[in-house]
């Protein structure tokens, strides 16, 4: 055996730079946290009149509290009859859902486990990210569990449509590769503290191109304990129908112009007017708003966007809003939208 040189000894991790051993811990700590989810749907069999559980989709996501909640996307669960979660220990769990927030592209799930697997993720925050800051994701690409890729903060402030149809903000750009099986997982920064929820990729080969998609946690935050408490998120509003924006340009006209107002709604209570037509026909155009806590609205997106991200039902907002080629102001307490 003389003359055999051997790799991978004691002295392999001495060789090993600091980040890479900062990362490597920061794995070793947090994967406990990550779950793998498999989606199945039942399908009836005429013929034998048994009942089968079809397999329809896979993710992942992360353990919020000591009470079994996970965190995940809507779309990794969307359509299931079944829902099966497997946690550290490899051992496969039943989960019911305790919420969902399509909207938001998010959903709770909870799972009755051991308390010792239960290791809740530690949450940061999203609002000081800079571009070009570590990101790193864990989760389960491809049915591979416990899989961790790296890379960087790459572009703030994104939208994108969520399953439900209405703009998600504020959402997290990063080239940390981003697969199938990956959605639900979480974003990490260099800490190890959660700053986004991976939930997409743009892709023309449906594969990580280096352009992937993380929730905020900041919207995490906000969304997820209301689904806990409630199973659904309350919307903030100001209880209004605004007047499409297509047709405000038509009129050459910028901000949000209220068509109807919600009879005893927020708007309605602080004064501000709908558009009507009298008995001639004659319309009389509704209050335009301008702005809302000093930030300009030039379009319906932008007062829904606003309130969106910073208001919760009870909050109050300052409006500033154009009435006869004269501009008003009053104070707004919104209060909670239907679904």
């Amino acid at each position: 055996m003389t003359g055999l040189l051997f790799y991978g000894g004691p002295s392999a991790a001495a060789d090993l730079q600091p980040d890479e051993l900062a990362t490597i811990a920061v794995f070793e700590r947090i994967s406990p946290s990550v779950v793998s989810i498999k989606n199945a749907s039942l399908q009836w069999d005429w013929f034998s009149a048994n009942i089968y559980e079809i397999p329809q989709g896979a993710g992942s996501g992360f353990i919020w509290d000591e009470e079994g909640h996970i965190v995940t996307n809507f779309h990794v669960i969307f359509r299931a009859d079944r829902i099966h979660v497997t946690l550290s220990d490899q051992k496969t769990y039943d989960a019911k859902v305790v919420g969902i927030a399509p909207n938001h592209d998010l959903a709770v799930l909870q799972v009755d486990a051991p308390k010792e697997l239960l290791k809740p993720i530690p949450v940061g925050s999203s609002r000081d990210l800079k571009v070009g800051q570590r990101a790193l994701s864990i989760g389960n690409p491809f049915g591979l569990d416990y899989s961790l890729s790296t890379g960087v903060v790459s572009a703030l402030g994104r939208t994108m449509r969520s399953i439900g149809g209405r703009q998600i903000y504020d959402v997290i750009q990063t080239d940390a590769a981003i697969n199938p099986g990956n959605s639900g997982g979480p974003l990490l920064d260099s800490s190890g503290d959660l700053i986004g929820v991976a939930t997409m990729i743009y892709s023309p080969s449906g594969a990580s191109a280096g352009v992937g998609f993380a929730i905020p946690v900041n919207t995490v935050k906000r969304v997820v304990p209301q689904l806990i408490e409630y199973g659904k998120v309350k919307r903030a509003g100001l209880g209004v129908v605004l007047v499409p924006d297509v047709y405000m340009k038509r009129l050459g006209l910028t901000g949000a112009m209220i068509l109807e107002v919600q009879p005893g709604g927020a708007a309605a209570r602080a004064g501000l007017r709908p558009t009507t037509r009298n008995r001639y026909g004659d319309v009389a155009y509704g209050d335009v708003i301008v702005s809302v806590d000093n930030e300009p609205v030039g379009s319906n997106e932008d007062l829904v966007g606003y309130v969106e991200k910073n208001k919760a039902v009870g909050d109050e907002v300052n409006v500033r809003f154009m009435r006869q080629n004269k501009e008003f102001g009053t104070t707004v307490t919104l209060q909670e939208l239907g679904r």
